[in-house]
């Protein structure tokens, strides 16, 4: 009989495999699981060289997955002002001008994670607001979503904008009616002009950016991210960290569609690389956001009614890029916010496989936060995922103003998703949302302000397991605890099926297991 290289006993195990839903330890051999039951069997796989874990009664899940995450910008983001619980444009430009004294003349100010919504002021800062915090410094603040930021004149000046600027296809930058001078608010494809006038970070740095948030992604109970690319050069990064031992988790990768040749001319399709890193598909931007009121809707907003959000690209273009990305035999993960990029999204999606049918596409719909159940069937119908972020729930708590009742009722509707057969997986969209998985399960759980929405505690972790392997055509490899797939495994503190639902947001990762290797060990304080 084989010994294994790591046993876990005494533990309360949930595998969500329905064959075998519960069990008390697990026998690992290589990367893969060769046991699942009592102890009484996995103690004779135990040899001289097997690592043993004693559970006492903690709890085990499948890996978790996060199916919608900017690894490198999170990173990034760790070293930048964190201005999420910023109360108003004043404490704003405190923080501002705090960081400003640390700095040389002349050096980069660069913040993330402010809403307009959460301010006693109620709107948005301006080049203003941030030149009387920092007059000699450039600075960028990217508001929560992403989606918007704002900058000072010394930003404007670094990147070429005055009021004279016109903004590239999908994008705006906001100016003063009376005046024609921007107001510093840049928004969707026009913030290129600004990332364009930042220090160009170097491969190192790159690389520094992502090994610091694949540890906090460990941290969270992480075994396997879809990560979306921003550059072709992270995408060398992450291949030196494969090659060097230096990635603790699995990695799904997404390519922004302005990267397509580039991806094509390396001759990559969908599923190409191993275990631990591979190609996914190609990631479209199709509108903004809800919070920056550039998600494209049918209808006004509620609480703007001059709009109706934007489009990035035209439909002729839209068809243009999903129909090469499908016909290299790519997956489409397609953001698409409001009702109207998702309603062109099927569309589009419905004339392709017309064109060139393809059984198993897979093809994904990120975020698809604003539906009605015609959109939610064709996407049954389509056979497309939908790749949501409970988090955000917590986040939008002004949707209803937003949208009005009747729309806010359709927003995030992840229960009548599932009643509808239509698979969901669901992610961060981190640095838009914490990392913590954990996280969104109580969101999905208890966050959900429509009733009827809400989601068990298992349909919840489904999302991130079961739901998420099939996202990435990987069911038979993880996204439950069986033996021949690979050993992903999370403890947890406290059993998220028997505490108060309330308290899954406290609930302490203490082991992150990846292919049998203990990447993240708090219970033993390795």
């Amino acid at each position: 009989m084989l010994n294994a290289n790591l046993v876990l006993l005494n533990g309360k195990v949930y595998t969500f495999n329905p064959k075998k839903p519960k069990a008390q330890a697990i026998a690992v051999l290589g990367e893969k699981i060769i046991y699942v039951g009592e102890n009484s069997e996995a103690l004779k796989l135990i040899g001289p060289n097997t690592e043993t874990v004693d559970l006492k009664g903690r709890v085990v899940l499948p890996g978790l997955i996060d199916c919608h995450v900017h690894m490198a910008g999170f990173g990034r983001s760790l070293s930048a002002l964190d201005l999420r619980d910023v109360k108003s444009i004043r404490q704003l430009k405190e923080l501002v001008e705090e960081k400003s004294k640390t700095l040389p003349v002349g050096a980069w100010i660069f913040g993330r994670g402010w809403d307009q919504e959460k301010f006693n002021e109620k709107r948005l800062p301006t080049r203003w607001d941030l030149d009387d915090a920092a007059p000699n410094n450039p600075v960028a603040l990217i508001r929560v979503c992403g989606h918007i930021c704002v900058v000072n004149t010394k930003a404007l000046e670094k990147a070429g904008i005055d009021r004279y600027t016109e903004p590239p296809p999908g994008g705006k930058i906001d100016k003063d009616p009376s005046t024609g001078e921007p107001t510093g608010i840049i928004r969707e494809k026009a913030l290129d002009l600004i990332f364009k006038s930042f220090p160009k970070a170097s491969e190192d740095e790159i690389l520094n950016f992502c090994l610091k948030a694949c540890q906090e992604a460990i941290k969270a109970g992480l075994t396997s991210v879809h990560w979306i690319i921003e550059s072709p050069i992270e995408i060398r990064v992450i291949q030196r960290m494969h090659k060097n031992g230096k990635l603790p988790l699995r990695a799904y990768l997404f390519i922004p569609v302005e990267f397509l040749e580039h991806l094509e001319g390396l001759g990559l399709m969908q599923g190409f690389g191993d275990s631990m890193l591979k190609i996914g598909g190609v990631k479209i931007l199709l509108d903004g956001s809800l919070g920056a009121r550039t998600a494209a809707l049918h209808k006004p907003y509620s609480d703007a009614p001059e709009t109706r959000g934007m489009l990035i690209y035209s439909q002729e273009e839209v068809e243009k890029l999903f129909l090469k990305a499908h016909n290299a035999g790519l997956q489409l993960a397609v953001h698409a916010i409001g009702d109207k990029a998702i309603d062109i999204a099927l569309r589009t999606f419905e004339r392709i496989l017309q064109r060139n049918p393809k059984v198993d596409h897979r093809y994904r719909m990120e975020h698809a936060s604003v539906l009605n159940m015609e959109l939610i069937q064709r996407m049954r119908r389509l056979g497309v995922i939908a790749s949501v972020q409970p988090h955000f729930i917590v986040s939008d708590f002004w949707v209803e103003q937003r949208l009005g009742k009747a729309r806010a009722r359709w927003t995030y509707p992840f229960r009548t998703l599932l009643k509808e057969r239509v698979v969901v997986c669901a992610g961060s969209d981190c640095p838009v949302e914490p990392i913590s998985p954990l996280l969104g399960v109580w969101a999905a759980v208890v966050k959900q302000p429509i009733l009827e929405e809400k989601l068990t505690v298992e349909e919840a972790f489904r999302l991130y397991t079961v739901n998420a392997a099939y996202a990435s055509f990987e069911e038979n490899l993880k996204g439950t605890i069986e033996e021949g797939k690979l050993a992903d495994m999370v403890v947890l503190s406290e059993d998220p099926f028997e505490i108060e639902p309330e308290k899954i947001k406290e609930i302490d990762v203490l082991m992150t297991i990846v292919g049998g290797r203990i990447v993240y060990d708090k219970m033993r304080k390795v």
